[in-house]
């Protein structure tokens, strides 16, 4: 069997999202779904529920008004932040842990899938694009293969880390050639047997390869884009950093002025800053 055959079965493995997250992703994807059903699949894990009072409180989706109750939450966030806040719930706890393959230390790959996921948001505001409802999670789940990769199924990185060392490959390009499979598509796969919707699975697939994508480009130009940034900044670098470029048909199509360019890193900033103590990460930079 072969690396990539192996890895596709074990995806395959992998648990799900907690029953109640799952439930709750299922009744989002109804436009017209009653909020007292959603509320009931909320409220049926403590633990959910206070994790969506916290980050609903938190200064990036509320600001200074307190919200109270999962009523008051799905009302004034709507259903669109309800279901980034229970995606970011489910997704927490495992991101805020060191990634070892990926030589990524603990909290470090949750800073910079939060990064991502304000930095994609904050580059369609300032090219003024009106940016869909699931860039947000898309963002913050582009690097879910990692995790999958580089703890749940342990491979070993290490012969991706000297091909890239040794000449000129992209780091996904050296996990293609040794494993058969990079990243973005090991967390594509995972996302897509987790039912979400497709929108959100071609974002994480194509998030390194955006030229290769058919669609509607701009979601995936915009988590490429906001990738890039992070990872030239710093933000939550580690071995998969090694000689990435990017895409210069986005660049293209997404013009950025240097100004807009650093107002897209200090609100990454800021973001990391306000989700440290909401989330218990260890985000120093």
């Amino acid at each position: 069997m072969s690396i990539r055959d192996s890895v596709l079965e074990k995806v395959t493995s992998i648990p799900s999202m907690p029953t109640a997250a799952n439930t709750v992703v299922g009744l989002l994807k109804d436009p017209d779904v009653d909020i007292n059903t959603l509320m009931r699949a909320i409220e049926f894990d403590q633990g959910l529920t206070s994790n969506v009072l916290r980050l609903a409180n938190s200064a990036y989706f509320a600001g200074p008004r307190t919200i109270g109750s999962l009523r008051d939450a799905i009302v004034r966030l709507g259903m669109n932040r309800i279901f980034q806040l229970v995606i970011m719930s489910a997704i927490v706890p495992v991101a805020r842990h060191e990634i070892r393959g990926y030589d990524i230390p603990p909290g470090k790959l949750l800073e910079h899938s939060i990064a991502v996921a304000i930095g994609a948001e904050e580059i369609a505001q300032q090219l003024n694009l009106k940016a869909p409802y699931f860039t947000f999670t898309a963002g913050l789940l582009h690097d879910l293969g990692k995790i999958v990769l580089g703890t749940f199924l342990e491979v070993d990185i290490q012969r991706v880390v000297n091909l890239a060392y040794a000449g000129e490959a992209t780091f996904e390009d050296a996990e293609a050639e040794v494993l058969g499979i990079d990243h973005a598509e090991t967390g594509a796969l995972l996302l897509q047997a987790w039912n979400l919707p497709e929108s959100i699975v071609d974002a994480v697939m194509y998030h390194h390869r955006p030229e290769d994508f058919r669609g509607d480009s701009l979601v995936v130009d915009l988590v490429h884009l906001a990738d890039s940034m992070a990872l030239s900044n710093g933000l939550g670098r580690g071995f998969d950093g090694l000689n990435y470029k990017p895409n210069e048909q986005v660049l293209q199509r997404r013009k950025l002025e240097d100004e807009s360019s650093e107002a897209i890193v200090a609100r990454m900033l800021e973001g990391i800053d306000e989700f440290r103590d909401l989330t218990g990460a260890n985000t120093d930079r």
